[in-house]
């Protein structure tokens, strides 16, 4: 998932056991019985008398609320907070059933059968299988623009509808009836119940669209099926998010409200958390500020949990001078990764060498040093050759709001010039027109990051199959690289499957539409009787189950 500030957090646990059993016909897929409290810390009794408001900040304001049209990690905390999937993501990092009471999944892998669960919408209309149908095929209709669409290819079709080489109906998800979905599957996935976890697959209630296109952008309007609905939305100020009296498993939620402020600056954060007004500060949903760090570390305040996500910067292969392979390769060999770890980052990120994080990595040992300013100075006098330059042209380095991603880029601008004799002309934009401005390729060197979706290397590899996918920003696209793609997925050998994606990232990483800088951790601190509140291993955040003690 495209990240905002900092991370998000998802399973990183693979769905990797078979979905089927012996036998022929319709088999019980294995994810537990029901999400429930009695599978999530349990609040005491003390807590159950305490006012239960959870105050928090978001970095930035929410792009959207729509699962449809999520693509960054603060719309996802507030859509999870506000719908719920098939399944959901439970503490223990695995899909349990949710908006689905059962899940069945035949002998082949291809075919699952979703049975809906008695269940209401925040306006009180029942939840159906329709409304999944809907909204999956609706992300999938090029007229949507839906950026993440391509999170849906693994349903039959899917990829041809979005093409517009297939019409919407030939997409192999059907509402049977009110109370039973089916989907058939391009090919067997092993990690499908992790991504109905996931926003793009969450309901969006028909009548509610079809009402008001806006829907989504006001509280007053906004109708999810999840354990929270919204209160209130004062856009760029506050969000406040109140128990769903209407969800099916509302006995599991103890929070009455979750208000969010919207506060840019990490220290005035951190300022507000030590006078008491939030309750936590930092990730996932904002950052610590790097200069306090060493004190929060020295007092023991703090709390450090690595992710599966990936730090880096993104080329626009179609500016100039970087449309040269070997220039991309000088600026990303000649950046000091531990440098920024040790001075500026401190919580014991990992230097990147390739795109795939440590938890699903395909090569160990990376695919190019770190700081290597050798090879960086003779492949910069090479590209500068063969572009027929005797001087770089202006070169401006882009980043959203944030004082981390402001001193990381200061640093390496640093570097550059010392290392390559580059000027660099850093640009900082408030998120939302960031991202807009990535997608149309208005930048020269993009910051951006990913966290896992879900825990597999082709959630990695997948951003950069097509020149003008959702998420790859770059222009850069290889016939090799998406060959090796399409070819993993018809693999049913895991070790040969590593192998073909491991030849994939080794093309990505030859030719280095992006640079890896480094692979992320998240950092925060909380007050004590914060409880409950599930981080996964991918980065992002739920808060189904908190509470205060």
């Amino acid at each position: 998932m495209k990240k905002n500030v900092f991370a998000l957090v998802s399973s990183i646990a693979v769905l990797g056991t078979a979905l089927a059993g012996c036998g022929g016909g319709q088999q019980a897929a294995p994810a537990p019985a029901n999400n429930t409290s009695s599978e999530q810390p349990a609040a005491t009794p003390e807590a159950e008398k305490k006012p239960q408001v959870l105050k928090l900040n978001l970095h930035s304001e929410p792009p959207t609320a729509d699962p449809g049209l999520s693509e960054d990690t603060t719309s996802a905390a507030i859509i999870r907070a506000t719908f719920d999937g098939l399944t959901r993501i439970g503490a223990d990092g695995k899909p349990h059933e949710a908006a689905a009471e059962k899940v069945e999944v035949s002998e082949d892998m291809l075919t699952y059968k979703f049975t809906i669960r008695d269940a209401k919408w925040s306006n009180g209309d029942p939840v159906t299988a329709h409304d999944f149908e809907f909204a999956w095929k609706r992300a999938l209709d090029p007229k949507t623009g839906a950026n993440y669409a391509y999170q849906l290819y693994y349903i039959k079709n899917g990829e041809k509808a979005n093409k517009n080489e297939a019409e919407l109906d030939d997409v192999g998800v059907k509402a049977l009836d009110d109370k039973t979905l089916e989907v058939k599957l391009e090919n067997p996935t092993p990690f499908f119940l992790e991504l109905t976890a996931f926003p793009t697959y969450f309901p969006v209630n028909k009548k509610v669209l079809e009402s008001n296109e806006k829907w989504a952008g006001e509280a007053k309007t906004h109708v999810g099926n999840g354990p929270f609905k919204m209160e209130s939305w004062e856009h760029k100020s506050k969000l406040v998010l109140v128990k769903n009296e209407n969800y099916w498993d509302k006995d599991a939620v103890k929070l009455d409200r979750i208000e969010f402020s919207m506060v840019e600056d990490e220290n005035t954060e951190l300022s507000m958390f030590e006078n008491g007004e939030l309750d936590w500060a930092g990730a996932p949903m904002s950052a610590l500020p790097t200069d306090a760090i060493p004190a929060l570390k020295d007092q023991g305040k703090i709390t450090t949990q690595p992710i599966a996500g990936t730090y880096w910067y993104k080329f626009n292969v179609e500016k100039p001078p970087f449309d040269n392979v070997k220039i991309r390769k000088a600026f990303a060999y000649s950046i000091n990764r531990q440098a920024l770890i040790d001075n500026i980052l401190q919580t014991g990120q990992l230097p990147a060498t390739g795109a795939v994080p440590p938890s699903m990595v395909l090569n160990p040992n990376g695919y190019f040093k770190d700081n290597d300013l050798e090879t960086a100075k003779k492949l910069l006098e090479e590209g500068m050759k063969e572009k027929g330059l005797t001087k770089l042209p202006p070169i401006t380095l882009s980043y959203n709001t944030s004082e981390a991603h402001k001193k990381i880029a200061e640093a390496i601008q640093d570097q550059w010039k010392k290392n390559l004799g580059v000027e660099v002309k850093l640009e900082n934009k408030e998120w939302k027109v960031y991202l807009e401005d990535m997608h149309e390729g208005n930048f020269q060197i993009g910051r951006m990051g990913w966290l896992g979706d879900f825990n597999d290397p082709i959630n990695f590899l997948e951003l950069y199959k097509d020149k003008y996918g959702g998420n790859n920003d770059t222009r850069w696209e290889n016939p090799k690289f998406k060959e090796l793609l399409n070819q993993s997925a018809l693999e049913a050998d895991p070790e040969k499957r590593k192998k073909i994606l491991a030849d994939a990232e080794q093309i990505l990483m030859d030719e280095m539409p992006i640079i890896p800088i480094y692979f992320y951790t998240n950092s925060w601190v909380q007050k004590e009787n914060v409880k409950g509140v599930v981080i996964g291993g991918l980065g992002d955040v739920d808060w189904k189950w908190a509470y205060v003690e």
